[in-house]
């Protein structure tokens, strides 16, 4: 027979007071077990933990108490780990990679008007691969640069600053490098700034420059 909403309704609320009470009857066994536990646990640290010195106060503020001692992590676990064991590279071997960066990022925005593009790479020499020296005298010399460089006698010193590490394999490393700009021409004094993602490759304590180009572009 088929109930009316008043019965459907009746029989819905009589339904979810029987499960709450149900609920209830199941849960407080477990309640009253584990309100129980703390009184018996407390007894415990007092046996097992040695007395304190004669005239020490405690945490209860009696003479004779113990303080629970700290938990602390073993030193012997902390001195052993060595997080360059699971890199491919060592500790100095990153330390000298971001050298080179960081001597790059200054030579590439170092330069004055009288410097030709041979003179511009050649200071980098040692510091970049072939291959990037001849991408980076060919920018150098582009007609359009070059001539404003020259009409407005540009001199351009530069700064670098490692952000971050972005990627690394076994013989190469991307930092992202802030490189900086104080420029001085015949239309005044500007400073500036440009964020690079600068990949070096090598291994140990040599390394080189093989590429650079805007953060944003992304990984390289």
């Amino acid at each position: 027979m088929d109930l009316s909403p008043a019965q459907q309704k009746a029989v819905f609320v009589l339904v979810v007071v029987v499960l709450a009470a149900l609920g209830y009857w199941l849960i407080l066994p477990k309640l009253s077990h584990s309100a129980g536990q703390p009184a018996a646990a407390s007894t415990s640290p007092a046996a097992s933990t040695p007395a304190s010195a004669p005239g020490t106060t405690g945490t209860t503020g009696t003479t004779g108490t113990t303080e629970t001692p700290a938990v602390t992590a073993s030193p012997a676990v902390a001195g052993n780990l060595n997080i360059y064991s699971w890199l491919p590279f060592t500790q100095q071997g990153l330390a000298d990679a971001a050298s080179v960066t960081v001597k790059f990022g200054v030579d590439y925005n170092t330069f004055t008007y009288t410097e030709s593009p041979a003179a511009y790479v050649a200071k980098m020499s040692g510091l970049i691969t072939g291959q990037l020296a001849t991408t980076l005298q060919a920018s150098y010399s582009t007609p359009g640069v070059a001539t404003l460089r020259t009409d407005q006698k540009q001199v351009s010193t530069g700064t670098a600053v490692i952000n971050s590490l972005r990627a690394f394999g076994p013989s190469s490393l991307t930092f992202i490098v802030t490189t900086g700009q104080h420029l001085v021409s015949s239309k005044g004094t500007t400073e500036g700034s440009t964020q690079y993602a600068v990949t070096v490759t090598g291994s140990g304590s040599s390394w080189q420059v093989d590429d650079i180009e805007l953060a944003s572009a992304g990984n390289s």
